[in-house]
């Protein structure tokens, strides 16, 4: 047991200096690179920093189904934990709609705001509003953007509820949503890995040292077809793609 504890703080030192040696490369990327770039091309940085962070904490990404090649579309996925972010990234950059406090973080705020993150305050209705109608001018403008309609992070048993104003935008705007499933999964049994859940009153930082010390993780991302509302008011809408997530995620 002692040799296993040390294997796995070993493992778990290494892939962290992999990691702060990546984020810091992705500052100096946003500070020096990013103002004389285009819109599409800090795209690209954002997909491909993404695409490196993966393999440096021990995550391999498998895709299934089609990502979106163009917007205007908005993704609705299940929310597992803070690699959720970087692994959708990943499979295709996306703009992601998040809490506000998010912004104030060091590090990540300065990462999410080159990403073209979208923030709310979830506890003003005027903000809800006032990012509806934002979230619908930026797929009129043939943005992808992203969003976790169950609001916060989940265990992976069972999904919350979804919350339906955050599909208004679809509505006003008549762009598709696409839903998608999220699995974290141990190779070695097959079976749903808990290292990278960041849920209830778990701290960040046990959720990420989990999972620097888990032995290898693949993250699954399961693409459902588009569709569009069809008649449906966004709650009927909200519950259907709930339905079409869970089935993805478990697929």
């Amino acid at each position: 047991m002692a040799e296993q504890i040390w294997v796995r703080r070993g493992r778990a030192g290494a892939r962290l200096l992999r990691l702060t040696a990546h984020l810091l490369h992705g500052l100096w990327t946003i500070f020096w690179r990013f103002p004389r770039l285009s819109v599409a091309q800090r795209n690209a940085h954002v997909q491909a920093w993404a695409r490196g962070l993966l393999p440096r904490v021990g995550v391999e990404l498998q895709v299934h189904g089609t990502p979106p090649v163009n917007g205007p579309v908005l993704l609705v996925a299940n929310h597992l934990s803070w690699l959720d972010i970087p692994v959708l990234h990943a499979a295709r950059h996306c703009r992601f709609i998040s809490k506000s406090d998010v912004a104030s973080w060091p590090v990540l705020g300065t990462l999410a705001r080159a990403a073209g993150t979208l923030y709310i305050d979830r506890n003003s209705r005027r903000d809800t509003l006032r990012l509806v109608n934002v979230m619908a001018q930026a797929l009129a403008q043939r943005d992808v953007l992203a969003v976790f309609p169950e609001g916060t992070t989940g265990e992976g048993r069972e999904m919350l509820p979804f919350r339906a104003n955050l599909i208004e935008a679809a509505l006003q705007s008549g762009a598709p949503v696409q839903p998608l499933g999220l699995r974290f999964i141990d190779p070695a049994t097959g079976e749903d890995s808990e290292a990278p859940i960041y849920a209830g009153d778990t701290p960040l930082w046990t959720s990420v040292w989990r999972t620097l010390s888990a032995p290898a993780i693949i993250a699954r991302v399961g693409y459902g077809e588009q569709q569009t509302a069809e008649g449906r008011d966004r709650r009927t809408w909200a519950r259907d793609l709930q339905a079409e997530v869970d089935r993805l995620r478990r697929a």
